[in-house]
């Protein structure tokens, strides 16, 4: 075959990238043509994507991706939306999720539906950023907005609509919202109804591999002519990064890690029973109508966030693998906190929200970097520990290593350690599996792989892996460390 050309608009929650994807039928290659930042600005003490410029940044990356590509692919983070007016225009910015408008509101909620009720149709993990929650808090802050709206779409439905003038809401990110029915894959309009939701702007659900259209005349205008179809991917981030996951069969345990950690398994089915909802692990939607059975973890944010208060402490910016090797020196499980705790979802200010949270739980306060750093990192491991127990208890198997895939895959201290922390191997790779995810989307759609169970093959054939094996000489610390974390977080 000839090589088949494909560009991935892979959008995270602090940075994008538009990647030419290159398969030669056994093989993918890939080309960052683009990154750039996804920033956010405060509008009127609300704080707002700038989606106008990411919009910009898409259409740089279309043109200079070439006009050879045959095809365009936009996954993103989920949960946020924008609103469509009749006239087809947006009705304001979406509003980041990390914004603090929906304070209060999953209380609120509680007395319309309650979380059992609602965990049972829509089988969501309860987070105060779900979309059911951001509409909520429209409601009650601007009553008339929704009812002005013709159409409600998630960021990658948005984009597409920009760049082909056609709407439609692909299942995978649709399902982040906690409004649709994990049995039927469809809106569920009782529990939209019950919420005070008006469900007039919810058009019709896709499947991944969904041909919106071509890119309108105007946007040909700027990026040049180009017959690509733009085509629904698994466009929640996550459900492509599991596509790229490069294990054979089903029995699984990955950690998508970026920003956010997403760990779990894939099923075949929801899971909605009372310890699921007890654990509060959320049934998203994934390739091939599969469920994404996953817990939410804060993740490389608070790493991240962290470092970018050392820049403005220094003037500078310490690179990763400096912050890294200052951390392995660093005394292990000196100070732990539980990544989880909603006081370190906002920006800003993380390495004192670390040391507040370490003073209120009495323990010694985080000084350097490394020791920032080492709290970080032994925390998320200790986390990654206790929902594998737990994932291990819902599905009854015991798991034989974990899969790290994105960008956490190159932190290769936080790999070790969550390898020394479970006690099994880590294989970590690929890096890049939210934009391989995408592209083996838009190839299945072109009809040139079968189905995911290729896709995945194609990954293995693709990507190098690197295995870091448990440390049995650490073992008695680490699960002294455990015993602390779990009287520290529960």
């Amino acid at each position: 075959m000839s090589e088949l050309k494909m560009l991935a608009i892979d959008l995270g929650a602090t940075s994008g990238r538009g990647i030419v994807g290159s398969f030669d039928g056994n093989k993918l290659t890939l080309s960052e043509k683009h990154r750039f930042d996804d920033t956010s600005s405060f509008v009127a003490g609300t704080l707002t994507w700038n989606i106008i410029d990411i919009f910009e940044n898409i259409k740089t990356a279309i043109r200079l991706a070439g006009q050879d590509i045959i095809s365009v692919g936009i996954d993103t983070w989920g949960v946020d939306y924008g609103l469509i007016g009749p006239d087809g225009r947006l009705l304001g910015c979406p509003v980041n999720y990390r914004d603090l408008r929906t304070t209060g509101i999953p209380e609120y909620a509680e007395s319309l539906m309650s979380k059992k009720e609602l965990y049972s149709v829509t089988g969501i993990q309860f987070m105060n950023f779900n979309t059911l929650y951001q509409l909520i808090a429209e409601i009650r802050a601007n009553p008339k907005l929704l009812d002005a709206a013709s159409r409600l779409l998630m960021i990658p439905d948005l984009l597409n609509y920009f760049l082909t003038g056609e709407m439609c809401s692909e299942y995978t990110n649709a399902t982040t919202g906690a409004f649709v029915d994990a049995r039927t894959g469809n809106w569920a309009y009782d529990v939209l109804k019950a919420h005070g939701i008006p469900t007039h702007i919810f058009g019709k659900i896709v499947p991944p591999g969904t041909r919106v259209g071509k890119l309108s005349a105007q946007v040909r205008q700027e990026v040049g002519e180009t017959d690509a179809d733009i085509v629904t991917v698994a466009s929640h981030d996550t459900a492509s990064a599991i596509m790229a996951v490069p294990a054979k069969g089903n029995d699984f345990v990955y950690i998508s890690s970026g920003t956010w950690s997403l760990m779990g398994t894939e099923l075949t089915a929801p899971l909605l029973s009372e310890q699921s909802f007890e654990y509060e692990f959320t049934n998203e939607g994934g390739a091939e109508n599969r469920i994404c059975f996953l817990k939410n973890i804060m993740g490389l944010w608070i790493h991240t966030e962290c470092r970018r208060d050392f820049s403005r402490q220094d003037g500078y910016k310490t690179s990763y693998d400096e912050l890294a090797a200052l951390g392995e020196k660093s005394e292990p499980m000196r100070s732990l906190i539980d990544p989880d705790d909603a006081v370190f979802t906002p920006p800003g200010n993380m390495t004192g929200r670390i040391a507040d949270y370490c003073r209120r739980t009495s323990q010694p306060i985080p000084e350097t970097k490394g020791q920032f750093v080492r709290c970080v990192f032994d925390s998320l491991a200790l986390r990654y520990r206790c929902t594998l127990e737990k994932i291990e208890r819902l599905s009854g198997k015991k798991t034989p290593f974990i899969n790290i895939i994105g960008g956490g895959a190159k932190e290769t201290l936080l790999c070790q350690f969550t390898a020394d922390a479970c006690g099994i191997p880590v294989y970590a790779g690929p890096e890049e599996a939210t934009a391989i995810g995408n592209l083996a989307s838009q190839a299945i759609a072109a009809g040139e792989l079968k189905d995911l169970a290729q896709a995945r093959e194609m990954v293995r054939a693709s990507f190098d892996v690197v295995t870091y094996e448990p440390d049995p000489a650490s073992k008695a610390m680490w699960d002294a460390g455990y015993e602390k974390f779990l009287k520290l977080t529960n």
